[in-house]
């Protein structure tokens, strides 16, 4: 008889990528070269994630003018001269220049090539302190016949610099630094402008926060952040980079503002922990952030306080909908997080390495804290820290390369994922930007969409066996949309598949977990197929509107070989060129998010502003305008089009989120399919519109009710320019789901206010999409 001590014991708690050893990781993409200084004695692996492409190693060490591998145990200083483009060269330019060379005096290892297989590992360790470069260049083709490409970058530094390792690269030029010890304070001094960043060294650790008015402290006054008035005035728990990024005194007086936050969990709520909060819970005498900020603080004059307001850095906190109670867990920063502030007056700071050790909020384990100061002249940007999945490392957020040209027309952006995409343009509005797509053009960029080519021999085969659709009936030169399901049904992603060649197929996407899933099958299959990511290098622009084709036909050029841009019908695509044959080469698919005629464009950042500024130019006097988002969310909620997150996700299959039409049950077997087959012979629910009896707007997640009975939820909804009313799409019982059946939408607590709502078909409007054909 097996024994229960017999039986493997699994871990009680694993931490998905957060209590991993303590090591550096980078992800290198498509076309981009990453730095990173390592010391010597750091052991560094690279793992060639996709595969099939070359990945090169190259260091400069402090002493030498060039790049070069002598910074590299046992590898010599051979190599080969560093390829000479097909990656972002900048910064090892600028180094090189600073040492009086050049790049091209350089040489590197190249550690991987076209051969070597998804998941092949290289290391090795280095023998001086370096800056370390991880390159992965582009092929010159890879618009029109694939490419892409993918390495992981980490590294194990030497045991005795592991707390400095895992200190971020300066943000601008240090003007001082030092260790907040756990269960310390320390008070400083911050000028106008400079900027002051804040560092969570081992990871999980609270620093509260403070900062005072030095003219209010002359005056004999105390102007301090207070949390109350800065939630007010961001209407936020607490301030975020972007356009609501202030913290504000009791006058109402901006103090600071947050210019990046790796994080984005804090808290503005709770006191900093007190004497008498550890004596209620049976720990007299126990040290604490109120007294440290107190003696931190009095040789600036500043009053004595048992409890000190403040705000807890990393502190993971929320209140409960339900009771209102304030709820806290352990934190979510990792070793090296940080949030960095700029001042907006003179101020007298403090920060605290927090000592609670009986609560989850530092791990059970208090660690130190780490600050910087910055000058005045720093050119950090607003960013926020976005990571696809948990073990990958983090990215800042950044812009396009549209930016140079929409950052002239507006301020209004919104995080889509590692990007900051435009909400509505300064000129226009959401509203006018919604009504030139639909009576002559607008021009929205796109980017933060995903792009996968899946190569191989077996490409067909994985691509058969994880999407919905039948992909052997895909011509070249033709796309389709499909989804991406898990053995549930559930939808995973949604995109558009487009056949480039007989073995080669770009899949345009939500999500980064497309990559992961069909390089996971492809594995578990032993299928001879790439799945390579393109990063930030493909950019992309959807020009929308009745006028499109007219826009785009005086700027087209395409060869013989390819389809004509008045050849194309829904869903087709050409590989074509600006202008002339020598211009820059793009991707033009006749498809789009809008329900409108359309096209997207597909070209290498390199070539992105002379586009833009192409189409704009040809499509202004025809009543093109840029559009934003918010313009798109009510095109695509009229157009009866689903988005993750609000149709579909973990609580619906394919079906329950109206996809059923992408469902190919003729077709060879998928993954998901018995699921789907099983549900759809009695399915439980349906996606339905609503047009509402007035022009207040349900929000996603609110209950459908028919008279005490909540019998759906709202996923989407707008006010519709077009309708004159709000509608909105809801997933509802079978029972209830019969087109002109009136229901009520919940708000408040469902039940104190209601909103009519008739059921309608999907689409609201041009139910057989004949624009979109046109």
């Amino acid at each position: 008889m097996l024994k229960r001590s017999d039986m493997p014991s699994p871990a009680r708690t694993r931490y998905q990528g957060l209590k991993d050893a303590v090591s550096l990781r980078r992800d290198i993409r498509y076309g981009e070269a990453s730095r990173m200084r390592v010391k010597a004695g750091s052991v560094i692996s690279i793992t060639n994630v996709d595969g099939g492409r070359d990945v090169w190693l190259t260091a400069l060490t402090d002493s030498e003018r060039a790049f070069g591998l002598s910074a590299f145990e046992g590898v010599g200083d051979a190599g080969q001269p560093l390829p000479a483009d097909g990656f972002d060269t900048r910064q090892m330019q600028m180094l090189a220049q600073n040492r009086d060379s050049q790049l091209n005096h350089g040489r590197g290892l190249r550690i991987f090539d076209a051969s070597d297989v998804p998941g092949d590992i290289h290391i090795a360790t280095m023998s001086q302190d370096a800056h370390l470069f991880c390159i992965v260049p582009v092929s010159p083709d890879y618009i029109s016949t694939g490419g892409g490409g993918f390495a992981a970058l980490s590294i194990q530094p030497p045991s005795n610099a592991i707390n400095e390792a895992t200190l971020p690269e300066p943000l601008g030029r240090v003007v001082d630094e030092w260790r907040v010890s756990r269960g310390t304070a320390k008070a400083y001094s911050l000028k106008k402008g400079q900027f002051v960043q804040i560092i969570d060294v081992e990871g999980q650790q609270c620093s509260d926060f403070m900062a005072m008015r030095s003219d209010a402290l002359d005056r004999g006054l105390e102007r301090f952040i207070d949390s109350t008035v800065s939630r007010t005035q961001t209407r936020s728990a607490y301030p975020l980079p972007g356009l609501h990024d202030k913290f504000f005194d009791q006058d109402i007086n901006p103090l600071l503002a947050v210019r990046q936050d790796t994080v984005g969990r804090h808290d503005t709520f709770a006191l900093a922990c007190t004497a008498r909060g550890y004596e209620e819970r049976g720990f007299p005498g126990h040290i604490n952030c109120s007294d440290n900020i107190s003696a931190a603080f009095a040789p600036y004059g500043i009053q004595e306080r048992r409890a000190w307001p403040a705000i807890n850095f990393f502190f993971n906190s929320w209140i409960d909908w339900q009771d209102h109670h304030i709820a806290t867990d352990e934190a979510w920063s990792r070793p090296g997080d940080y949030v960095a502030l700029q001042a907006l007056t003179d101020l007298v700071c403090v920060s605290t390495a927090c000592p609670d050790d009986v609560d989850p909020i530092n791990g059970w384990n208090p660690t130190d804290v780490h600050v910087r100061i910055y000058e005045e002249s720093s050119d950090i940007q607003h960013a926020v820290s976005w990571r696809s999945n948990p073990g990958e490392a983090a990215q800042m957020t950044t812009h396009s390369a549209f930016h140079q040209r929409i950052s002239k027309l507006t301020s209004n952006y919104q995080v889509a994922r590692q990007l900051w995409m435009p909400t509505q343009y300064d000129a226009t509005g959401a509203v006018a930007e919604y009504w030139a797509c639909k009576e002559a053009a607008t021009l929205q960029d796109m980017s933060g969409l995903r792009k996968f080519d899946i190569i191989g021999p077996d490409a067909e085969e994985l691509l058969q066996l994880c999407m919905t659709r039948n992909v052997a009936k895909l011509s070249v030169h033709r796309g389709l949309y499909a989804l991406i399901c898990d053995e549930r049904g559930t939808v995973l992603d949604d995109g558009t598949l487009f056949r480039l060649e007989p073995t080669a197929f770009r899949w345009c996407c939500g999500s980064d977990n497309s990559g992961l899933h069909l390089r996971e099958q492809a594995e578990a299959h032993c299928l001879n197929v790439r799945v390579l990511s393109h990063g930030d290098k493909m950019q992309n622009l959807a020009l929308q509107g009745p006028k499109s084709r007219d826009i785009l036909r005086k700027l087209v050029f395409t060869q013989p070989s390819r389809p004509t841009i008045d050849n194309l019908n829904w869903f087709g695509f050409t590989i074509a060129r600006l202008r002339d044959r020598d211009g820059p080469v793009f991707m033009l698919c006749r498809t789009g998010f809008t329900g409108e005629l359309g096209y997207e464009i597909f070209c290498d950042r390199n070539d992105a502003v002379a586009i833009w500024d192409a189409l704009v130019a040809e499509g202004a006097p025809l009543g093109m305008v840029p559009m934003g988002g918010h313009a798109l969310e009510m095109l695509r909620i009229e157009a009866g089009l689903m988005i993750s997150g609000a149709e579909f996700g973990p609580e619906a299959d394919a079906f329950e989120a109206g996809l059923g039409f992408a469902v190919d049950f003729g077709k060879p077997e998928f993954i998901g399919r018995a699921a789907l087959e099983r549900n759809n012979t009695a399915p439980r629910r349906r996606l339905v519109g609503l047009h509402m009896s007035g022009n207040e707007v349900p929000h996603h997640g609110d209950g459908v009710f028919i008279g005490r009975e909540q019998v759906g939820v709202i996923t989407s909804a707008c006010a519709s320019p077009q309708l004159g009313h709000a509608i909105g799409m809801a997933r509802v019982a079978i029972e209830n789901a019969v087109t002109g059946t009136e229901l009520e939408v919940g708000k408040l607590d469902g039940h104190m206010k209601r909103l009519g709502a008739t059921i309608v078909d999907l689409p609201f409007l041009d139910p057989k999409r004949e624009k979109a054909r046109a």
